[in-house]
């Protein structure tokens, strides 16, 4: 692969551009990761497999050991401490809980693990440091306790999300306080209210916003210029342009990070989702009816920039995809044919992607020993058939009736037909198939079995 052979929409620029690195031997990339305060949702589910597939395309061109994937963990933020207090559990329980079932939801979903994977509050003096710098340099001022990003002194502000400070304030997702010179000021430091975390700084006891974070951590494990920076549409304002902000202003930098890319938002059944309207997923709540790789499917069949809608009947239609697929299931890890690979390497575009394994499917059901090869090894690149068939059929939804239940319920079916109830016999088989279980007559006998 050549490295120009990667296109990828940078939000900076608004443009596909050509992937090319600082630095060939050295690529890295840093993906905002979760804030432990509630269970992972659906919506989160987006960001971890597209950057994941991301991040297997840039091993594939460059080699694993020159690509450096970082995703951090928020385990300090107002919302975790309102949830901690909600829960009247101490904070350190509440994220390390969080924390836990955020990477029992990656590896569910089949992501690799990032070479690092830094928490906020491992990295507090790197961000005490980055603040010092930015007082230093009259790119910030302090006040009753607070320090604050003096957005009139960075030109470009407004530049990642195309919009003039004016527009932002009228849009604003902005902390208000009377603190504050200009409305888009944005906290570096604050200080802490009673039973908070807190730690020792140059202005008192306090804890670092949101935004010097992802600036500090991604300075320490990636340097103070990368390749890319990633996350859902709604991290460009605040968050990025934040972060741009921060960090180019303390290191006396032209750029952070020279691409952008940012994944489309998700929606449930047509609406936003949100706890009050009863459509909010959690990555969770699935396991015990999909397997994930049906949740990576469904996540990879529209084009990371696109809205995608998410409901019940893509599921379903994506599970008996994957099962038909699962027929030609082979242990063999062969790599991916150039071809198509390259259908990736156009801004990660898996629609076209996987239409093309469709195509791959009907020749290899029509006998064709090279489809069956490039079948397996596509799929795998996506990170899926990652288990044999009989490993995914377990994960197939189970019925919530006991076995002593069914099979009450098949003898009484049983004893219907023998004395000719067929309306009877019909619909406990009609009943039984509603709750996934499938009945099946050869001759006297009567079995059954998960759908």
């Amino acid at each position: 692969m050549t490295m120009s052979s990667l296109k990828i929409f940078n939000t900076l620029s608004r443009q596909k551009e050509d992937f090319t690195p600082l630095n060939k031997n050295s690529v890295g990339m840093y993906v905002c990761g979760p804030t432990v305060y509630d269970y992972p949702h659906i919506g989160n589910a987006r960001p971890l497999i597209i950057f994941d597939l991301l991040y297997r395309i840039l091993i594939k061109i460059f080699g694993k050991d020159k690509v450096n994937y970082v995703r951090n963990i928020t385990d300090i933020d107002d919302k975790i401490i309102q949830r901690a207090y909600e829960l009247q559990i101490n904070i350190s329980e509440l994220t390390k809980n969080i924390e836990d079932v955020f990477l029992s939801d990656c590896e569910y979903l089949n992501c690799l693990n990032p070479n690092n994977q830094p928490r906020a509050t491992n990295n507090i003096q790197e961000m005490i440091k980055m603040i010092e710098n930015l007082l230093d340099k009259k790119f910030a001022y302090f006040k009753d306790g607070h320090v604050y990003f003096n957005v009139n002194k960075f030109p470009n502000y407004g530049k990642l999300s195309n919009k003039n400070p004016k527009e932002l304030i009228s849009g604003a997702r902005v902390e208000v306080s009377e603190l504050k010179n200009n409305p888009l000021d944005f906290v570096l430091w604050k200080p802490s209210k009673e039973k908070e975390p807190s730690w020792n700084s140059p202005w008192g006891k306090g804890r670092p916003g949101w935004h010097i974070e992802c600036s500090a951590m991604a300075e320490k494990y990636l340097g103070k210029e990368f390749d890319l920076h990633c996350g859902g549409l709604d991290l460009i304002f605040p968050h990025h342009e934040n972060e741009i902000a921060q960090s180019i202003c303390s290191n006396n930098s032209s750029l952070f990070a020279k691409y952008w890319m940012h994944n489309g938002y998700l929606t449930v059944n047509g609406k936003k989702m949100s706890k009050s309207d009863g459509n909010f997923v959690t990555i969770n709540n699935l396991k015990n009816n999909f397997n994930g790789q049906i949740i990576r499917l469904s996540i990879l069949g529209t084009h990371y920039r696109q809205p995608l809608d998410w409901n019940l009947k893509v599921l379903e239609t994506n599970k008996k995809i994957l099962e038909s697929w699962y027929s030609f299931y082979t242990p063999d890890t062969e790599e991916i044919n150039n071809e198509l690979f390259s259908i990736l390497l156009d801004d990660l575009n898996t629609p076209k992607f996987i239409t093309n394994i469709h195509s791959i499917y009907n020749k290899a059901k029509a006998g064709d020993v090279a489809a069956k090869k490039d079948l397996n090894s596509a799929l795998r690149f996506l990170g899926l058939f990652g288990e044999s068939q009989q490993q995914f059929n377990i994960f197939k939804k189970k019925s919530d009736l006991d076995v002593s239940e069914i099979e009450n319920l098949v003898q009484q079916r049983n004893l219907a037909r023998k004395n000719k109830d067929f309306k009877k016999a019909d619909k406990i088989r009609l009943d039984l198939e509603e709750k996934g279980i499938i009945i099946e007559d050869l001759n006297d006998n009567t079995t059954w079995k998960h759908k």
